[in-house]
């Protein structure tokens, strides 16, 4: 069995790659989940935790918040130096521009149906939400758009199930997506975009 091993700055990303990752992974493909308090800790942490992964046939994947930092190119670019160091040069890494719940935002029938609540799908259209990455807090949108009934970890289990992988109002989601598929799929990963 291969292992595709995911490093994430919280647990509300692996709440939501849970219910996600299921439509996207082979069956000879088990996925990990380590989580860390934040993205410094997981900067800190990165090179030693990779370095130390003993599986030959596992594959990872780093994935972070973009949060206020203006360029995420740097980000990566910091993460991907990282991963150099721990010896580990091909790992695929993502950044939610800006917050992971632009993903859900840019997929209100998935918060509809995970959180139970009518009437949020049919806001989709409005400009707000065809591209939420470029809303500034994208976390407090989606409080004040389910009254609040969006937490980050209960939210993203139930959220992750219902989102759609074909979804592309989300770039950093589709870039999430399609760099997994190829990751799995053998096939070499270019890094290039965010």
């Amino acid at each position: 069995m291969r292992e595709l091993v995911f490093f994430l700055e919280e647990r509300s990303a692996a709440a939501m790659l849970e219910g996600l990752l299921p439509k996207l992974l082979p069956d000879d493909v088990v996925p990990r989940y380590i989580t860390f308090e934040g993205k410094q800790d997981l900067e800190g942490q990165l090179v030693r935790r990779l370095r130390g992964y003993r599986n030959p046939n596992a594959l990872f994947v780093v994935m972070r918040d973009q949060d206020a930092q203006p360029n995420c190119k740097a980000i990566k670019r910091k993460l991907e130096r990282l991963c150099t160091q721990a010896g580990r040069p091909g790992v695929l890494i993502r950044i939610a521009c800006k917050e992971l719940e632009a993903f859900y935002l840019a997929d209100l029938d998935a918060v509809e149906r995970g959180l139970g609540i009518t009437g949020i799908a049919a806001q989709q259209a409005t400009r707000k939400f065809r591209d939420p990455e470029r809303l500034n807090s994208a976390k407090e949108e989606l409080r004040r758009l389910t009254n609040h009934r969006y937490q980050p970890v209960e939210g993203s289990r139930a959220i992750g199930p219902c989102l759609d992988p074909e979804n592309g109002r989300s770039r950093s989601f589709r870039n999430l997506v399609a760099g997994i598929r190829r990751l799995v799929g053998g096939h070499a990963e270019g890094n290039t975009e965010a």
